[in-house]
């Protein structure tokens, strides 16, 4: 999968996507209860949410996605993105995710499922809705339940299926008092129930090896979703969904869906040229059309929420200035042309060496081109507008501990100190209006219920800290290092420190343990950027912060001093310098990742570490250097879960010996586990209290930072350009989309509007009523934009 693609929860037991005891645990930032250090989400979704009497009946939505999938079966190996999508459109899910990424009962398939027995052993019963039905007429019942099971139990090996978490705890799946009621007995206690049969296939997939390995993968003959799957066309590469007859729930408003494979970078000419009427965008793109369209102010519907919450706004473009992702001094570039160098232009053509003359004329021409085709580009955009939230997802520094100088957790916790975690997130999402927080924890996102921010495990932004780790595990400057043939040795001879602004008491060295009662004195200020304890903001209620001392090994032993005038020394041990291979994608949309990467790199620099960057291809990133270890510093991206006792056990699992005297890995690329965090989830697994289950993923949150195997930076923007008119679709953030309220307004619907039976949610009594309105504008437009258009309007007068 793509680094930059949307990992579903069925993909991401088979493959990360890329563009991943008692503690105290300190407060969320922005959390408003002590009680709840989940807290909100950061952004709520942006779906122009309109009712349904408002929304059109008929007409065919064109969604950009990047693939056509290779099978329709969710629970295959090479199921993708596109195919949950699918699933999600055509197939029951006795649960589905709500605003906060909890998962809530599916009324259309459920009117209750509940655990009703606990001793001996744990029974779920489902009572089905009793309208539900496949689309052959069947009567959605036990036989479905208990054929999904089997196949998915990993008892018969001819099933070829991705994973089967969950499954393997079920004991035997019976009808209860009647037809509409399905018995689930597990023959362990399974936390994580909820996350099973979603979806859930027909008897007719799932009854034998055969259907299920074949039988799905190219057509879906039988389903029970407002739409079914008419065609997976291959050959023009889109996959045609229509209303399906059957269903008995609200009626579909579209009457039909093409989800169309368009690579990214294309979506902005397939957008211009109509042939896409939604589609998921990169900053780039958004920003262009943002700019097409105009403010927001003016849209049809208002969005899911309000608009999002925190600081959501972005910069004025008179105080901003240029933004790290955008470009600096976009703003008046055009202004700077049409005075000056339009003149100069008109000049040139107009003079008398009539060579340059030509050639600026031909020059000229070129440019009015390129204006009109702008014109015309922003025509045919200013009928789109970009609604963007935050994705269930979060992009993370992966630090290999297999072997080399990260197999020193001591080396991994100086490399996580280093990094300023919230300025890396402000230089992703506050470009793009959206709240700019540091992920706090590696198992949930903010909102939902496992969430705390657990890094103080690990400790705050400190140079120092990281310096004096590193010189703990034997890295300092000065250390002679091997020579190859045409190279310098890194590392200088160490200098006492001194300077004209410095204490007089102060002898230049640093001792850890000395700077807590004095942060002035100690702190890293200046050029480190380290802000100490008050690095992370913390609104609301406060919970304790970590003690030193609370996780052995998070900080280097008190007494332990840090080389003086380390500050930017290469460091070295062993005759070998501390140098760190940093692996990139290099394809579309990984622009991103590499600005990110520039930042990394300079904060290590600040401690002595040094890195070298290494650009590959999208197609090997993933299965030949973060999958096999290839790596020292690699940045991709988790999807978030609602059930992380389940799906991120095996993401940060301890590595095993597998038979074979290879490693078992699962999916622990980073391959830095404890036996600790392995326990603890086991025991949130069979741990149904939701309170107690939460408590245990938090403690396993904050043994994962300690471990400094992998370090959440910031949530992924999520940003889709949609037609103006349509409505319940766009950036859904955490909530599973409602395919069938999906639709356009009809003419003169106006303003914003609640679902049936939903009261719209209200904004946070902290966001200012301009943030709970309108979305802010992105950043203004390109060098070429300004350049383009301050030529067309020169030109014209002359």
């Amino acid at each position: 999968m793509s680094h930059d693609g949307v990992g579903p929860r069925a993909v991401m037991r088979s493959v990360a996507f890329l563009t991943a005891g008692a503690l105290a645990v300190p407060a969320l930032a922005g959390c408003s209860s002590d009680d709840d250090p989940a807290g909100r989400p950061l952004a709520g979704g942006d779906i122009a949410r309109a009712d349904r009497a408002r929304v059109a009946d008929g007409g065919t939505l064109r969604w950009g996605v990047d693939t056509v999938p290779d099978t329709l079966n969710t629970f295959q190996a090479d199921a993708d993105a596109t195919t949950t999508r699918i699933a999600q459109a055509v197939l029951p899910s006795m649960f589905r995710m709500d605003s906060r990424g909890r998962p809530v009962r599916n009324p259309d398939y459920l009117e209750s499922a509940e655990v009703v027995e606990t001793e001996p052993k744990q029974v779920v019963l489902y009572k089905l809705n009793q309208q539900a039905v496949w689309s052959d007429g069947r009567e959605i019942g036990a036989a479905d339940f208990a054929a999904q099971w089997r196949a998915l139990s990993g008892k018969d090996s001819a099933y070829w299926t991705a994973r089967n978490a969950g499954y393997d705890r079920v004991e035997k799946i019976e009808r209860g008092k009647g037809a509409l009621e399905v018995k689930v007995t597990f023959n362990r206690t399974y936390a994580d129930w909820k996350s099973l049969f979603a979806p859930l296939y027909p008897k007719d997939v799932m009854g034998t090896p055969d259907s299920f390995n074949d039988g799905a993968r190219k057509k879906l003959k039988v389903t029970a979703g407002p739409f079914m799957v008419k065609e997976v066309d291959r050959e023009d590469d889109e996959v045609t969904l229509t209303r399906n007859a059957r269903w008995w729930g609200e009626p579909a408003r579209l009457s039909t869906i093409v989800l169309r494979e368009v690579p990214r970078d294309e979506r902005v000419a397939a957008l211009t040229a109509g042939t896409l009427d939604l589609a998921e965008i990169d900053a780039t793109a958004a920003r262009r059309i943002s700019v097409a369209a105009g403010p927001r102010g003016t849209r049809t519907s208002g969005s899911e929420s309000g608009g999002t919450s925190g600081s959501a706004s972005a910069p004025s473009r008179a105080d901003e200035g240029g933004t790290p992702l955008m470009g600096p001094g976009a703003a008046g570039r055009g202004a700077g042309r049409s005075a000056a160098k339009a003149l100069r232009s008109w000049a040139v053509a107009n003079g008398s060496d009539e060579e340059a003359a030509d050639e600026e004329a031909a020059a000229r021409e070129k440019r009015r081109e390129a204006a009109a085709e702008l014109a015309r580009e922003r025509q045919a955009l200013s009928g789109f507008e970009v609604r963007k939230s935050l994705e269930p997802a979060y992009t993370q520094l992966a630090l290999n501990g297999a072997e080399g100088p990260l197999a020193d957790e001591r080396v991994r916790r100086a490399v996580a100190r280093a990094l300023d975690r919230r300025d890396l997130a402000e230089a992703v999402l506050k470009p793009l209006g959206l709240p700019a927080e540091p992920v706090g924890s590696h198992l949930a996102l903010a909102g939902q219920t496992a969430y705390a921010d657990s890094s103080g495990a690990l400790g705050d932004q400190n140079a120092k800290e990281a310096r004096a780790l590193l010189a703990d595990a034997g890295w300092v400057p000065g250390s002679p290092v091997e020579k190859k043939k045409g190279e310098k040795a890194a590392g200088g001879k160490g200098e006492k420190a001194g300077s004209s602004d410095k204490d007089p008491d102060d002898d230049g060295t640093y001792i850890v343990g000395e700077d807590d009662g004095d942060a002035e004195k100690h702190g890293d200020a200046g050029s480190d950027g380290d802000n100490g304890d008050d690095h992370l903001a913390q609104d609301g209620a406060q919970h304790t912060r970590l003690k030193r001392g609370s996780v052995p090994g998070a900080y280097a032993p008190l007494g332990t001093a840090a080389p003086a005038r380390a500050e930017s020394a290469p460091l070295a041990k062993d005759g070998k310098a501390l140098t760190l291979d940093f692996v990139l994608p290099s394809g579309p949309g990984s622009e991103v990742l590499s600005t990110v990467a520039g930042r990394i790199t300079k904060m290590l620099e600040r401690v002595g570490i040094r890195t070298e960057i290494t650009k590959v291809d999208d197609e090997s990133y993933f299965t030949d250097h973060i999958a096999s270890g290839e790596y020292d510093l690699a940045l991709y991206s988790w999807p978030a879960t609602a059930f992380p006792a389940t799906d991120a056990r095996p993401v940060y699992a301890k590595p095993v010996p597998a038979a074979d005297g290879s490693l078992n890995i699962e999916q622990n690329y980073t391959r830095v586990g404890t036996d600790q965090v392995d326990q603890l989830f086991d025991q949130a697994l069979a741990t149904l209290d939701d309170a107690k289950r939460a408590g245990l993923i938090r403690k396993a949150d904050a043994r994962i930072w300690a471990a400094a195997g992998s370090i959440p930076l910031y949530q992924r923007p999520q940003l889709t350009a949609a037609r103006k008119d349509l409505a319940n679709v766009g950036a859904f953030g955490f909530r599973t989309p409602v395919y069938e309220d999906m639709g356009y307004l009809k003419k003169g619907a106006r303003g914003p509007a609640g679902t049936p039976g939903e009261k719209p949610a209200e904004p946070p009594a902290s966001v200012s009523a301009s943030e709970s309105g309108s979305d802010p504008d992105f950043a203004p437009s390109s060098d070429a934009d300004s350049d383009a258009g301050s030529d067309a309007g020169s030109d014209a007068e002359s």
